[in-house]
């Protein structure tokens, strides 16, 4: 339990620092690191012809976000499919199947890295260095590029907001000076540190092909055993900081080559929260409403303790399927020995607090109760969430309990002194209902089909894996209760559909949001204001979160994991 304090005491004295240098990234600070990286980041407005200066509209600003990701989608479609015929293939792997190469493009493309590959068997070295991680590096920067726009024009200060995009019409940011800013000065700096570090610790970092190794036991039958390697840190590195998850081997971090020590192990279990905890931390910083930050911080933080506590103490309970034939212990099933279950148990729980989805251990073979919470902590999806998109999510869920606390204390809907009306509260269900209907609809449509649906276990736990991909899927997750036939046309298609929607909604819903709030006058707070930034407040919308998880998907959790449960203790 120790490792655990020191991991989360870690995260959050590296993420106060790191926000507050996000924060002066965005808000014009100068200094050292601007000399530094504004020459790159010219060049690059250069390469692109873009203007940096020129404010942009909530729908400009959208439309530039959908242009970039159509443009690398088609690109990285096009490099899977083909990666057969083209270089840097020392392995001579072949292209996907157009359905494996869509899914895997919007995968990545959406900040999810959902594999229904294996990824040192099915990548060649260009398609995961060229394309892989230049999604990984790219998808994270846009969704920070999104928030920052979103609290800039909601909740900024009235003299660092942008001036008008024109015709009255309320600027949001410009979309290419935000996305370029994230990647040159917060991704590849952060990424580079991370890479090093586990570089040191022994992960591959070459693009020489598979080696060959002889087993030192010649009675096992296998004459010889090729084992891939590659430029794997930096891969591993993004991965992790990114919210990415994902990995270069197929069971990810569990695999000594891309784990191999405790360090390394430490390192990517702080990388996994790291700049989604910073990004509260900026909030404050870029609003000048510290309390507010605080008080987000403080409900997050009480998520993420209470459901990863229960995640360790399931996992370090006996597996009901050893009963009588093992010595009683944590479950191990699973898990990576070297770590054993109390470390395995918290990076199962962040990695799907956050949108990260990488493990290093199978969240399938989880008792019961632990593989619910990273079913709980995607349907939540906001406990820190995935790099902008998680701090995305708590403001919609911030102006659903800011509507009704305003209702409660009987004054009009209102946020930091602007009306909350019709076209804005319709927006925030939008972006939250579509969650439990995408989820829940193609869940039923899939098990209402045996042949459709290529799960391994029957019964409720044939249920959990069915719900659990598609939840990882919406959520922009990527980790799998692994023993599905995934690799489908039907799962790849409807996977996609929901990697697609799950992404961009909740990014463009609350982007319109901002601006209609922006473009009202501002009413005067007073005694009877509804204040967003008071410990009340946080318990409010801790409240909205947990009743809104419990009702769309407490039927679809007791019929699953509860169930399961339940027969086994029976």
């Amino acid at each position: 339990m120790n490792e655990v304090i020191v991991i989360y005491a870690a995260t959050l004295l590296l993420a106060w620092p790191l926000g507050k240098y996000i924060a002066g990234v965005f808000g014009g600070a100068k200094g050292t690191a601007g000399a530094v990286f504004l020459p790159v980041e010219n060049a690059l407005y250069r390469l692109f012809g873009v203007d940096p200066s020129q404010p942009m509209s909530w729908q400009g600003y959208g439309k530039a976000l959908l242009k970039l990701h159509l443009a690398l989608v088609l690109i990285v479609f096009g490099l899977l499919m083909a990666q057969g015929f083209l270089f840097l293939n020392p392995d001579g792997i072949d292209g996907m199947s157009w359905d494996l190469a869509l899914h895997t493009a919007v995968s990545f493309l959406t900040n999810t890295n959902q594999q229904h590959y294996s990824g040192q068997a099915q990548l060649s070295y260009l398609a995961h260095t060229f394309g892989i991680v230049t999604l990984q590096v790219v998808t994270p920067a846009a969704g920070m590029a999104a928030l920052v726009a979103i609290v800039r024009t909601l909740l900024g200060r009235s003299d660092k907001k942008k001036q008008p995009a024109g015709d009255g019409v309320v600027s949001v940011g410009n979309f290419y000076e935000d996305i370029i800013r994230a990647i040159v000065r917060v991704m590849l700096p952060v990424a580079a540190v991370v890479a090093l570090i586990i570089a040191a610790e022994g992960v591959p970092n070459s693009y020489e092909g598979a080696r060959t190794a002889i087993p030192l036991d010649q009675t096992a039958g296998m004459e010889e055993q090729n084992i891939p390697i590659g430029p794997v840190a930096p891969m591993v590195a993004i991965k992790q900081v990114g919210t990415n998850g994902g990995g270069w081997y197929g069971p990810n971090s569990s695999v000594p080559l891309e784990n191999p020590t405790p360090v390394s192990n430490f390192v990517q279990t702080v990388s996994i929260v790291l700049i989604p905890a910073a990004l509260v931390f900026a909030l404050g910083f870029m609003t000048g409403r510290c309390r507010l930050a605080m008080v987000v911080m403080g409900v997050m933080v009480v998520m993420s303790i209470s459901l990863t506590s229960v995640t360790i103490w399931s996992e370090n309970q006996p597996n009901a399927a050893f009963a009588g034939l093992a010595a009683e212990g944590p479950n191990l099933e699973g898990k990576e020995v070297r770590f054993g279950a109390t470390a395995t148990a918290l990076w199962g729980s962040w990695t799907t607090q956050t949108s990260n989805g990488s493990v290093n251990g199978m969240h399938d073979s989880f008792n019961p109760i632990g593989g619910m919470i990273p079913m709980i902590d995607m349907f939540i999806n906001v406990t820190f969430g995935g790099i902008g998109v998680g701090l995305i999510g708590y403001l919609l869920f911030l102006l659903l309990a800011a509507f009704l606390g305003s209702l409660m204390i009987g004054r009009a809907p209102e946020i930091a002194g602007k009306a909350l009306e019709t076209r804005e509260m319709k927006l925030v269900c939008i972006a939250l209902l579509i969650q439990p209907l995408l989820i829940l609809g193609f869940s039923a449509i899939t098990v209402a089909f045996p042949s459709l649906t290529g799960n391994s276990n029957p019964g409720f736990h044939g249920l959990s894996q069915v719900i659990y991909e598609y939840t990882s899927a919406f959520a922009n997750n990527g980790s799998g209760f692994e023993g599905l036939g995934d690799n489908t046309v039907w799962w790849n298609v409807t996977c996609a559909v929901n990697l697609a929607l799950g992404r961009f909604i909740p990014i463009l819903a609350p982007l319109a949001i901002a601006a209609s709030l922006a473009a009202k006058r501002s009413a005067p707070e007073g005694r009877g204001s509804l204040s967003i930034d008071t410990p009340t407040f946080g318990l409010m919308t801790l409240a909205v979160i947990v009743m809104f998880t419990l009702l769309s998907f407490m039927p679809v959790l007791i019929l699953g994991p509860i169930a399961e449960a339940l027969a086994l203790m029976s």
